[in-house]
């Protein structure tokens, strides 16, 4: 699957479908949004064919460049994009590809790629009608093309500007400010995104560099996904080697590497022609069925389980697994634009297949490896009985289906969802001035007693003992584990208002850990915040002035008439405000701050939790060393 379908590449390979016109009229249908996803998005698409490169079996090297004046270049040493004339268009298969939507070297019949990340090339063409200037440089048979590009249109001729011994293509690329709402890129966000890579594309080596702060990260993986396994599992205590299976069938090629680990959570990330399928789909399907399949079969033969156990179900064998699941396929169908599920029906029965077949046989001849696994699996599948019971007798007293909520939540009288917010909030203290300065309408109030379960470190049936978890859970009202609905959810904002200090920020990190775990949907469907109260309060005469950062309080002081007398009042907690300041400052939707939470790199969430909240000690205090010199203004 290595190999392309001829060594030649040129003009011919490269198959027009239609014009540019829409894009910028309506960015979001091709790169999903014009927000920071989005910006980075063009770095994706242009990474993404230099991908399709290697994959083919024709670049070896990738390299990001953040430049100083604001562009990000990205070069290859593919082939190098075709510069001879276009038979339909009349122009170079340069400028053909860089202008005209859905022409690229991965249509028809003559395409110019067996096997490729999709149809990306829409992606250049959409870069370039997205950027303000847009230059595309190629090096190919001992020179250099170059042709320069203004929103989407060729703003000159391709032109010869030397000699090189090098071969490949380099695009950069000036995001136009007036379709993003940021042109800034995110320096880690991107790393993340080449790490990713370079373990999904084993023997390349992808290189960053940021002009801006001198920065450069250089990835190679001889190791593949085997190797991203290992990364993704380095600060845990695991069951046995990493397993690596790979095998190449009539649908295309599957690989897949998995490793169990101590904790009760899974982490499954699937790729198709190395897109990261965010929503899984045929593969993943393919992949759960036969894992479930597989250990059943084999603990049953290996009387690993009792007959009173019964058989082992999906939640039962997922529990601390760690698996990485990607696919290359000639032609893959994902739904929706920005690629998020793997819609071709044929790799589930390749995936369910190969998988199958090869864990089986992993299992059969390393019996303590797969009695550790089996074992880890059965306590899962106790814990889910005691969950259940647990969840049974708190259903029984009515509680989770909501007929009987918590006494201390003060509810909104508002039935509506879309209009009702729930603030969580820290003590009896806080409590009391939030309820009184509150809209009753719309809001609610639930305060929690003291810090809630560290949820990272317990299953369900504990977690569903502890009571502060408890009536979180059902003032929410959509249920947790198997009986999470989310079209129960009894408030569309869920507000975490807890102190602006050490504990506050202690108890929001545990609030926040629960979420992500149980409920991660809700931070998905963008439902949960965190309110922003203010830090100072600055007095003069009559005058009373709010601060939420240093630089305000300072902006303020600094406004005073001179030589007048001011007073500065830190609040350290929420109780510290009466009613009316509470609402004025942090509850009233016409003047509040809340920063809305997101999941922007699942991976990297997943690892933060892991290490702050995990049950390893050494990761954590590394991780304090590490930033500790970076906290300004601790309160002690």
């Amino acid at each position: 699957m290595t190999s392309i379908e001829s060594q030649e590449y040129s003009a011919d390979q490269i198959t027009v479908l239609e014009g540019l016109s829409a894009v910028r009229k309506r960015p979001g249908m091709y790169i999903g949004s014009t927000d920071i996803t989005g910006l980075h998005h063009l770095v994706w698409e242009i990474v993404d064919n230099a991908i399709d490169e290697a994959m083919a079996g024709y670049c070896t090297e990738i390299m990001v460049i953040l430049n100083k004046d604001g562009s990000c270049s990205v070069e290859d040493n593919g082939r190098g994009i075709p510069v001879d004339k276009h038979k339909k268009t009349g122009k170079s298969a340069l400028e053909t590809v860089m202008t005209v939507l859905h022409a690229g070297g991965k249509f028809g019949e003559g395409g110019g790629y067996k096997v490729s990340g999709g149809l990306h090339g829409v992606g250049v063409s959409v870069v370039n009608a997205l950027s303000k200037k847009t230059i595309a440089e190629v090096y190919r048979d001992g020179k250099v093309y170059s042709q320069e590009y203004k929103r989407g249109d060729a703003g000159a001729e391709l032109k010869v500007t030397g000699d090189t011994k090098k071969r490949g293509t380099k695009i950069t690329f000036y995001p136009d400010p007036d379709i993003f709402d940021t042109v800034e890129f995110d320096f880690p966000r991107i790393l993340n995104r080449l790490r990713q890579q370079a373990y999904l594309t084993k023997g390349v080596t992808i290189s960053i560099v940021d002009e801006n702060d001198d920065k450069k990260f250089q990835f190679y993986f001889e190791g593949g996904i085997k190797s991203y396994v290992q990364h993704l599992n380095k600060n845990k205590e695991t069951f046995g080697r990493v397993v690596y299976i790979e095998k190449e069938v009539d649908e295309g090629l599957v690989e897949v590497a998995l490793q169990y680990n101590n904790t009760f959570q899974e982490n499954i990330y699937t790729f198709a022609n190395n897109i990261h399928t965010v929503d899984g789909g045929s593969h993943l399907t393919g992949f759960k069925s036969a894992l479930t399949r597989t250990i059943n079969y084999h603990a049953k033969k290996a009387e690993l389980l009792k007959e009173k156990d019964g058989s082992l179900v999906a939640d039962d064998v997922r529990e601390g697994l760690t698996a990485i699941i990607s696919v290359k396929l000639a032609d893959p169908q994902f739904e929706g634009q920005t690629k998020g599920k793997l819609g071709n029906a044929e790799m589930r029965t390749a995936v369910e297949s190969v998988f199958y077949d090869a864990f089986l046989e992993f299992l059969q001849e390393n019996p303590n490896e797969a009695k550790a696994i089996i074992g880890k699996c059965h306590l899962a599948a106790r814990a889910r009985l005691a969950a259940r019971a647990a969840r049974d007798t708190v259903i029984r007293k009515g509680a989770l289906e909501g007929m009987t909520l918590p006494g201390k939540l003060a509810d909104c009288s508002s039935k509506d969802p879309a209009k009702s917010e729930l603030f969580i909030v820290e003590g009896d203290s806080a409590g009391g001035s939030a309820k009184q300065g509150r809209n009753r309408e719309t809001q609610a109030i639930l305060p929690l007693r003291g810090k809630i379960l560290n949820v990272e470190q317990a299953r369900l049936d504990k977690i569903l003992a502890n009571n502060e978890v408890k009536n979180l859970v059902i003032a929410l009202g959509v249920g947790i584990g198997d009986t999470f609905n989310i079209e129960k959810l009894r408030y569309h904002k869920v507000v975490i208002m807890t102190d602006a200090d050490v504990d506050g920020a202690h108890i929001r990190t545990l609030i926040l850990t629960l979420f992500y775990r149980y409920f991660k949907t809700l931070i998905e469907g963008g439902y949960i915040y965190i309110a922003q109260p203010p830090l100072y309060k600055v007095k003069s005469g009559k005058k009373e002035e709010y601060a939420y950062t240093d630089a305000e309080r300072d902006k303020i002081i600094k406004g005073l008439s001179k030589g007048s007398n001011h007073s500065i009042q830190r609040y350290k907690g929420l109780g510290e405000m009466n009613p009316d300041q509470l609402w004025q400052t942090t509850m009233d939707p016409e003047n509040r701050l809340m920063l809305q939470v997101s999941i922007d790199d699942a991976e990297k969430a997943d690892h933060v939790f892991d290490t702050l909240m995990g049950s390893e000690v050494m990761p954590r205090k590394k991780f304090i060393q590490a930033y500790a010199k970076k906290v300004k203004n601790l309160d002690i």
